[in-house]
């Protein structure tokens, strides 16, 4: 079983829409589950028609602080120690008083707390929903709960959930959708993974953001290779990436040009490789270069 997880160095640069026309290609000669690890705003499912989901579990992968009223000493260590502003003083009772939007669970305020007045407790911080799709694979998604923090955690789980059923079931491949950017979703989404695909369009801003994610990818020394979306928008900066790729040795696995066809296939909630015979070539060489590599 192998993993492919698909991200970019920022958002709005087509990684769902790409990753979905892949899986679908993947899922014609392959077992496969598809995976999104995008966990704040999940949309994999959507542009593979998935509507519903045929199950939902919540999960609890963060923490919040807790007080223990009887036992507090009013020291206003807690309140001192605590960086991320979550912990005020209530005058009148002499205690602190948590916010539950701004704690983050690190636990600091637990640790310096010289009465043992503070205890973390998990909360249900995400949903986890399982479909099949009209493709005939299936694909887990992760969801953050509004207002809730630990979405690494979160990736982590949906992930084990995805491994889990390949191992049983003994699929081929694992396709992860990663959240875009290098935040702990993205590091969560590329630990076990086999192979990158990191797309990128040609504009300084977003290749500048490339670099970065790609710091991370090379980090945890996983082999990766990059598409360039929309490639003909500017095709003098294409070319300065195409150079850049080549100089660092980097794979570039395809090019995709603009297309008001994709606007279209996302629209109507379809991978465009099932309603564009053009793009079904044309990602079907992308898929075989990721496999090469792979």
């Amino acid at each position: 079983m192998k993993t492919i997880t698909i991200l970019s160095g920022k958002g709005g640069v087509g990684k769902s829409s790409i990753s979905a026309s892949l899986a679908v290609l993947l899922a014609k000669k392959n077992k496969i589950i598809a995976v999104d690890c995008d966990v704040d705003a999940p949309n994999l499912a959507l542009v593979l028609g998935l509507k519903k989901y045929e199950k939902k579990e919540t999960i609890q992968t963060s923490e919040k602080a807790k007080l223990i009223p009887s036992k507090c000493i009013g020291c206003k260590k807690c309140m001192d120690t605590c960086i991320f502003g979550a912990i005020t003083w209530d005058k009148k009772k002499n205690k602190p008083i948590f916010d539950k939007y701004l704690c983050e669970g690190c636990g600091a305020c637990e640790l310096v707390c010289p009465a043992n007045a503070i205890k973390l407790d998990k909360v249900k911080n995400a949903v986890i929903g399982f479909g099949k799709t009209k493709y005939k694979f299936p694909i887990f998604s992760g969801q953050l709960k509004m207002g809730e923090s630990g979405s690494g955690k979160v990736v982590t789980a949906v992930k084990a959930k995805a491994e889990n059923l390949a191992k049983t079931k003994k699929f081929d491949y694992i396709l992860s959708d990663s959240s875009p950017g290098i935040g702990c979703p993205v590091i969560a989404s590329i630990q076990g993974s086999d192979f990158i695909v990191a797309i990128t369009e040609p504009n300084p801003a977003t290749l500048n953001d490339l670099k970065r994610v790609l710091q991370v990818v090379e980090h945890f020394r996983v082999p990766y290779g990059i598409i360039i979306n929309r490639w003909d928008i500017n095709k003098e900066f294409s070319e300065k990436i195409v150079q850049f790729a080549r100089k660092n040795n980097m794979p570039l696995l395809g090019k995709i040009p603009y297309d008001k066809a994709f606007v279209d296939a996302l629209v109507n909630l379809t991978p465009i490789v099932t309603v564009n015979k053009k793009y079904e070539q044309l990602f079907s060489k992308i898929l075989d270069n990721i496999l090469k590599y792979l």
